[in-house]
């Protein structure tokens, strides 16, 4: 069975299409799951002042929450529809995040850390934040955020866990084996958490050219045991699925016989397709 379990649509205001039509996308490409996992709204910034098309309002997280259940039984025996959510984690904002993760009723909850206070590290507009900064020191944040995130209990799956390296800024090669430990830390704290983690495709597409993440982290996971599931990231219906091929054939090169699934905030496992 096929399954993406990472899509944004038109809400969040920077992917096209609507829920319906990424449902409808995922049956004509034979997936058997498709989970629906837009970005919760902005919390810690306000959203009329920040840069615009972040993410969906939030008077329209219940809209969204209504649409995916409506799609979720129109097309029962079609494909199995997951309702899900992209939740960033934001430190010192726990509380606002948890109301949000137990007000309705997801499948699954992508923990993600986008942001290093107000800087959104992956958005493309905000690079600037980059500059006169100690990119080591940017990544020792970032991690750091990831093992926070994973401490907290809200989420069940790791988004993108490398997603720090998007626009290639990179660390001195001198500090290589360092930045292996903040890899291999954030590795076990999703591994202590008992929470899955994602292979995100999108990579290839971005300036690093690697999926998130890199495949020395996928084989450090597959040795601790964190169960993976997959997704393209697509901010269109025509990328529904985009690069999964390559993703599944890297699981089953490293030694991943299976992936991750859910409903119900309850993690199944299902055999790998390559």
């Amino acid at each position: 069975m096929l399954i993406d379990y990472h899509t944004h649509h038109a809400r969040c205001g920077h992917a096209i299409g609507s829920l319906e039509e990424y449902v409808k996308r995922g049956i004509a490409i034979g997936l058997g799951h498709i989970g629906l996992s837009d970005h919760m709204p902005l919390l810690h910034v306000d959203p009329a002042s920040y840069y615009p098309e972040m993410a969906m309002p939030m008077e329209e997280l219940p809209r969204y929450v209504e649409e995916c259940l409506a799609l979720k039984e129109k097309y029962r025996g079609q494909i199995e529809v997951r309702v899900g959510l992209e939740a960033d984690y934001i430190e010192g904002w726990e509380e606002e995040i948890e109301r949000i993760v137990k007000a309705y009723p997801w499948d699954y909850v992508i923990g993600s850390v986008h942001f290093l206070g107000t800087w959104d590290i992956s958005d493309y507009r905000q690079t600037g934040g980059w500059e006169g900064k100690d990119v080591f020191a940017v990544y020792e944040r970032y991690y750091d955020a990831v093992c926070k995130a994973c401490a907290t209990g809200f989420y069940d799956i790791t988004g993108h866990l490398d997603v720090i390296k998007r626009f290639n800024y990179k660390p001195d090669g001198s500090r290589s084996a360092e930045v292996l430990e903040l890899e291999n830390a954030a590795l076990r704290a999703v591994c202590d958490a008992g929470m899955a983690m994602e292979l995100n495709a999108s990579g290839l597409s971005k300036a690093c050219a690697e999926m998130f993440p890199s495949r020395r982290i996928l084989e450090e996971a597959y040795k601790l045991g964190i169960p993976l599931t997959l997704g393209s990231d697509a901010h269109d219906p025509l990328k529904l699925s985009e690069n999964l091929d390559q993703a599944r054939g890297l699981l089953g090169d490293i030694g991943f016989r299976e992936v991750a699934i859910f409903e119900g905030r309850r993690r199944s496992m299902i055999p790998l397709v390559i």
